[in-house]
């Protein structure tokens, strides 16, 4: 049944007076417009159709899509045993939250106990959710790779494999039968920026990478220089990256991924010359619904920019400053420290993480204000959960993040509840750190629908709302 209209709630009143206490002149029904979402409940559960309409940004721009969603095609989508559950997508979430802390640790920006990981170390980290198709080789080759601003190296599987390698979606790369593939020999320097990202092995004259991420996941090969094809009109020549003989892990049918972190390794930086290490993205409020990549361009006036902190400047993260938290439109009252461990902003993590502090006053908030609905035990890292079996339709109210700079960003109704497999059991979609000095992490469900802009020559990144659409 629908939730009732008529009756004014315990959120419409606390809406209402908020709006009085502010001196705004407003009806019930304005201040539920400025400070609630009204949503079928069907728009926040999965659906197996991919729409296909987006929006193209005025640069270059690749097409995105969920690596689990119907727009990667049928053939392409991983199902049965290879399917994750919800709850192994948010361990795998979990393994990447903790291997982003542990870089950090051993840089020496965070005490030692973050260094604790399921897996050995490295470069550590889980892969992400999104997926691009990029041409390699001459003659070009596409694959579909994941994209992730937390990594630097390009990597793709390549033949012959010696041990293990994994199903993708098209055929691997044969360096054989590409007239511009190179090996990076163990003398020259750039074997040196393999370091950055992983480990190097230089045991015969070759340079070897290799990399292993938070979920278990893990690609070792050789370091090598390519053709990297965007489009027709965007080639680069001897661009570095993995060519990987020893594959295994969560990527899907992907062929590997692509770095897009702030070392020299990454592909902003070995496109600075073109793009001055310009990109965005959008992700969209769906897994069946597509986005896009840019790389370059010009940047729109209706996006606002916060500093990258400099905080992380030795590391390959991007970090920036949350300054505040609103729900419902009223601002919480919390202490700067709530935030001063910084903030990452991440692609490849899927659930914005907070300090304990700042997590218990949003979900005592949210809470508050959610008094109309029944609530339900929590589910793996999610302890404010819902059920929404019994409505059609529900209020949720807006929830927002302030970053250094007075940058104010309205999640978008798809980022603020995650729904669990896919039934009408929803969950407030953040979720609390151990100890308040823990870096705080951005997922990309807080991300969607927004252009998201990394400007790496200004040390910004900005954000503007209606990005894919």
């Amino acid at each position: 049944m629908a939730a009732p209209i008529c009756s004014i709630s315990l959120l419409n009143v606390f809406l209402l007076l908020f709006s009085l206490e502010k001196g705004y002149a407003v009806e019930e029904n304005d201040a539920t417009k400025s400070y609630l979402h009204v949503v079928k409940v069907n728009s926040l559960l999965p659906t197996t159709a991919c729409n296909h309409s987006s929006k193209v940004s005025n640069s270059l721009s690749l097409e995105v899509v969920h690596r689990r969603g119907p727009c990667i095609g049928i053939v392409n989508q991983e199902k049965g045993a290879d399917a994750p559950s919800n709850m192994e997508i948010l361990l795998r979430d979990q393994y990447r939250v903790d291997s982003i802390r542990a870089r950090l640790s051993s840089r020496g920006m965070f005490p030692e106990k973050q260094a604790t990981l399921p897996v050995q170390s490295g470069a550590s980290i889980g892969a992400g959710d999104y997926v691009v198709t990029v041409g390699l080789g001459t003659p070009k080759q596409e694959f579909t790779l994941i994209f992730d601003t937390g990594s630097d190296i390009t990597w793709t599987q390549c033949e012959p494999c010696s041990k293990t390698c994994y199903k993708q979606k098209e055929p691997r790369l044969n360096p054989s039968k590409s007239t511009s593939y190179k090996n990076i020999s163990c003398s020259s320097a750039l074997c040196n920026l393999v370091a950055s990202e992983g480990s190097q092995n230089c045991s015969s004259s070759t340079c070897r990478y290799q990399v292993q991420y938070g979920d278990g996941s893990y690609s070792i090969g050789i370091f090598a220089a390519e053709t990297l094809t965007l489009s027709s009109s965007n080639v680069f020549k001897n661009f570095l990256f993995g060519c990987g003989q020893q594959n295994n892990g969560l990527f899907g049918r992907a062929a590997g991924l692509l770095g897009l972190g702030r070392t020299k390794l990454a592909l902003p930086s070995q496109t600075a010359k073109k793009y001055k290490k310009l990109f965005s993205y959008c992700l969209p409020a769906s897994s069946s619904s597509k986005g896009y990549l840019s790389l370059g361009g010009q940047v729109s006036k209706s996006v606002k920019f916060t500093p990258l902190s400099a905080d992380f400047d030795s590391t390959p993260f991007y970090g920036l400053d949350i300054t505040g938290l609103s729900v419902g439109g009223r601002k919480l009252s919390l202490e700067e420290s709530a935030f001063s461990a910084g903030t990452v902003i991440d692609s490849g993590t899927v659930i914005t993480r907070l300090s304990p502090t700042a997590y218990s006053e949003l979900s005592s908030a949210f809470q508050n204000l959610m008094t109309d609905y029944p609530s339900t035990s929590g589910y793996s890292i999610f302890d404010t959960c819902y059920d929404f079996s019994k409505y059609d339709t529900v209020r949720i109210p807006k929830v927002g993040v302030t970053f250094k700079g007075g940058v104010e960003m309205d999640i978008d109704v798809s980022g603020i509840l995650y729904p669990v497999n896919g039934s009408k059991r929803v969950c407030l979609a953040f979720a609390g750190n151990d100890d308040d000095s823990d870096t705080s992490i951005f997922g990309n469900v807080q991300q969607r629908t927004y252009q998201v802009v990394y400007d790496g020559a200004k040390g910004r990144v900005g954000f503007s709302p209606g990005g894919c659409s």
